[in-house]
């Protein structure tokens, strides 16, 4: 996977009039990046957010998150790339925007927000190149500048923002599982918050009728046949497996800003 490191983003941002920052509309809160508004905000550079995958949740959810961040000054709209819906009303929203025209905008995001999509859909065609799972190919390796008309144009940047956060952030932010130093707790947090959002989605799934997390975690690993010569089941398998359906839409769940306590 190739990431850009800071360095490189703030180079980006000086050179932007306009920064577009992609989340994912499944947890908009844990995919957005502080540390890109804030270098942002020091550079006096205006910022806004897309929630992207929005094909995902409920208009209703979608309008709470944009409320929340329009409390905190962001200017949000959503959209679903990958399902080709509501991207005229992006282009419309980033001119609006624009601090001046033509609007020179950064897109930036962490892995698996669908920054490149956001880009192909901008373009009107793809030849940014896009793949679903962290860590397989298809991320953008150079700084490269696309005129989409003559006022927009859009500074696309090398790889995505360096992951952070905790085992499930860095997750939920598009890190390979295959390289999580403990990918169970990481498939625990998941299922839980799974038995809360969606409590049928696990049975439909994968046929598993237990609830208890680890319970879920033991049946996958046997059906599948991952296990260890003394018979035990390998769980960490099992929680990467889980952990690569959420990113490929196999797993559809998502948070609200109620859930977060963001909103009462």
């Amino acid at each position: 996977m190739k990431l850009a490191n800071w360095r490189e983003i703030s180079s980006a941002i000086d050179k932007a009039n306009l920064i577009l920052e992609v989340v994912d509309a499944r947890d908009p809160w844990t995919t957005r990046s502080r540390k890109l508004e804030g270098i942002a905000a020091r550079k006096g550079k205006k910022l806004l957010l897309v929630i992207n995958k929005s094909d995902l949740v409920p208009k209703q959810i979608l309008n709470q998150w944009i409320d929340v961040f329009g409390r905190e000054g962001i200017k949000a709209t959503y959209v679903s790339a990958r399902e080709r819906l509501g991207t005229l009303k992006l282009r419309k929203f980033i001119k609006r925007e624009a601090p001046q025209l033509p609007a020179k905008v950064l897109i930036a995001g962490f892995p698996k927000v669908g920054k490149s999509s956001i880009i192909n859909v901008l373009k009107g065609h793809s030849s940014a190149s896009t793949s679903s799972v962290p860590g397989s190919p298809g991320y953008t390796k150079h700084f490269q500048l696309y005129k989409i008309d003559r006022n927009l144009y859009i500074i696309d940047s090398p790889g995505i923002l360096p992951v952070e956060g905790g085992p499930l952030e860095m997750a939920l932010r598009g890190y390979p599982p295959e390289d999580l130093k403990d990918p169970v707790e990481v498939a625990l947090a998941l299922l839980q918050r799974i038995s809360i959002s969606n409590p049928k989605l696990i049975k439909k799934v994968y046929g598993i009728e237990e609830g208890e997390p680890i319970k879920i975690l033991e049946s996958l690993a046997l059906r599948r046949g991952w296990k260890f010569k003394d018979g035990e089941p390998n769980l960490s398998e099992a929680a990467r497996q889980i952990i690569r359906d959420y990113h490929r839409y196999k797993l559809v769940f998502y948070v609200t800003p109620k859930d977060l306590g963001l909103l009462t």
